[in-house]
């Protein structure tokens, strides 16, 4: 597959509106062009439509590459400026899909066919997709699993945990005019949200800071009503053991309660000689993947335009990816 063709593989799949929870036509198209090149392709279903696919050649993988089918909304097209690949998901993560895809074709064409290719739903909302996938493990024997995010085209040496908490606030509904009859519910949170921001959280030497976003919230029922429920969701950047967080947040129970929705571990990545290395701060599929064999985590592109309205690779290196991932290919096969 020459850079041509894969940037216009990236295109089509781009394409696809694969926003989570609607990937169903991004998993058909991609396993019909998979089987239509000599792929044998596992459908994994997970939820609905959705499903994970494996992808392997006439030989049982040694090393399988892998990233994720779904994007975070708004879906936009794609397009190419300015040397640039554009279009939801183009650097997190169907450019890094399609890199990989291109990376497999040619080690197919110097008859190397000991790579095969995992690519898994749900990674934006919770991993269901890599959650499933270990049940795909037994169907290979694989020893190394190159998971693609966008790394700036450097190999990760850890990213952070990711632990996300509902604060769901309880009030008492009463008539606006009287609201001495009631407990406004967004008040508490809203008290409770304030506090969070004094609350002294984890720090690791390479990691940094444990960080938050409050990303979601919602509460009462009319504008004038005392609102009686309220909650925010809430996703910290861990760089350590989130009982760690969970121990500091004790002081907000008196107005909130904590719902546990996510937990996943700080993760430490394997690397090879010949790349750049550094750790990162985002999350990824990382810890369901083990089963596949040792985990590392490379793609192009910058987290810093993924989920941005100006999300965009690099075509240049893009192109470069498909070499690296090539070469990653090469050099853990020739490590056995």
């Amino acid at each position: 597959m020459d850079p041509v063709a894969a940037v216009a593989f990236a295109r089509q799949l781009i394409d696809i509106d694969s926003t989570t929870g609607r990937e169903g036509a991004a998993c058909r198209w991609l396993a019909v062009w998979l089987r239509d090149r000599g792929y044998t392709v596992t459908e994994q279903p997970v939820t609905g439509d959705r499903s994970n696919l494996l992808a392997v050649t006439d030989a049982d993988p040694v090393v399988i590459l892998s990233t994720h089918l779904d994007c975070v909304p708004p879906f936009f097209p794609s397009g190419e400026t300015d040397g640039r690949l554009t279009g939801r998901g183009s650097c997190d993560a169907k450019g890094i899909l399609a890199a990989q895809v291109a990376a497999c074709e040619r080690l197919r064409a110097r008859d190397e066919s000991r790579v095969g290719l995992l690519f898994v739903v749900g990674e934006e909302r919770g991993s269901d997709g890599a959650a499933a996938a270990p049940a795909l493990a037994g169907r290979v024997r694989s020893r190394f699993i190159v998971n693609g995010e966008p790394t700036e085209s450097v190999l990760a040496t850890a990213t952070r945990g990711v632990w996300r908490v509902k604060l769901k606030a309880r009030g008492r509904a009463a008539h606006s005019a009287f609201p001495e009859l009631g407990q406004s519910a967004i008040e508490h949170l809203i008290d409770a949200l304030v506090a969070l921001r004094a609350v002294p959280l984890p720090v690791d030497p390479s990691l940094g800071t444990t960080s938050y976003v409050v990303g979601l919230m919602s509460g009462g029922l009319a504008p004038n009503v005392v609102p009686p429920d309220a909650e925010a969701e809430v996703t910290f950047r861990t760089v350590g053991p989130s009982e760690d967080i969970r121990a500091a947040l004790a002081a907000l129970e008196p107005l909130v309660e904590l719902e546990h929705v996510l937990d996943l571990p700080v993760e430490r990545l394997h690397v090879v000689p010949g790349f750049e290395t550094r750790d990162f701060p985002f999350t990824t599929d990382a810890p369901f993947l083990r089963d596949f064999g040792q985990v590392l985590l490379f793609g192009p592109g910058s987290a810093r335009v993924a989920h941005t309205d100006h999300e965009h690779l690099d075509i240049g290196e893009f192109c470069a990816a498909i070499d690296a991932y090539q070469r990653l290919a090469t050099t853990l096969l020739a490590s056995l």
